[in-house]
């Protein structure tokens, strides 16, 4: 299996190209092979700086050792990434609760699994 990604996502056409250009090089006399290429799914996990990059804006979940959180991307940086929600709080005086702006930075040796969550 090959699988493409860019900043922009990836065309059908593309994969056909490159599934075409791959399987041109290889020798089905010598090796029977099945050859699929595609895109990366959207519910798999986000792995490299650039996938974070291009996910700004987005809500993620993000797995660490002690935690989940799901918040909006807001900043990806050279070590840690940049995550927003809005929790209810109990009020500090008084019945009720409040909603309060959360922010928390996440550095990546931290993330366990960060994955983007689909809204509709």
């Amino acid at each position: 299996m090959v699988e493409v990604d860019g900043d922009a996502g990836i065309a059908l056409n593309e994969c056909i190209r490159i599934s075409r250009a791959v399987e041109g090089n290889l020798d089905r006399e010598e090796e029977d092979f099945s050859l699929e290429v595609s895109s990366p799914d959207i519910t798999k996990p986000l792995q490299v700086l650039r996938q974070y990059q291009k996910n700004i804006g987005r809500t993620l979940q993000v797995k660490t050792l002690e935690t989940t959180l799901e918040g909006t991307l807001v900043a990806v940086l050279e070590e840690s990434i940049e995550l927003e929600w809005k929790a209810r709080e109990p009020k500090p005086i008084g019945k009720g609760k409040r909603t309060v702006e959360k922010k928390e930075r996440i550095a990546f040796d931290a993330i366990v699994e960060a994955k983007v969550k689909l809204i509709f």
